[in-house]
């Protein structure tokens, strides 16, 4: 018995200090992306193959887009708030209404709204590193 408490102290150990060693992009897309567009960013999540359409190849933005990250556009898909409804149908979430509760809730109304652009800064910065060279 002692031997499985002291192995689970241990393994609690190690994923503290590997969710201490990722960034807050990182967690954010572990938390929030990695389910439809897999750990790596190719669109082989978990849940990739049980939507309509399969999730982006995030790895491939770069190249797609003449050898330059498009990094505003990227935030503003992630953010989602300012996407116009005539442009078509959003399978992904509107991540800034879904940040933007909680966020407020905790900081308030202007130091939600702050945390969550920052979280979506933090979460393009990640895909940014996701790129293939």
């Amino acid at each position: 018995m002692r031997f499985w408490i002291t192995a689970g102290f241990a393994a609690l150990t190690l994923s503290a200090s590997s969710a201490q060693q990722m960034s807050n992009g990182e967690q954010e897309y572990v938390n929030s992306c990695a389910v439809c567009h897999g750990v790596d960013g190719k669109g082989d999540g978990p849940l990739a193959d049980a939507l309509r359409k399969r999730p982006a190849d995030l790895t491939t933005l770069t190249s797609r887009n003449g050898g330059e990250f498009p990094y505003w556009r990227v935030y503003a898909t992630i953010d989602g708030r300012g996407m116009i409804p005539e442009h078509g149908e959003r399978e992904m979430p509107v991540w800034g209404d879904q940040f933007l509760p909680d966020d407020v809730k905790r900081y308030g109304p202007y130091g939600g709204e702050a945390v969550t652009t920052e979280r979506i800064h933090n979460l393009t910065g990640y895909v940014q590193t996701l790129q293939r060279q």
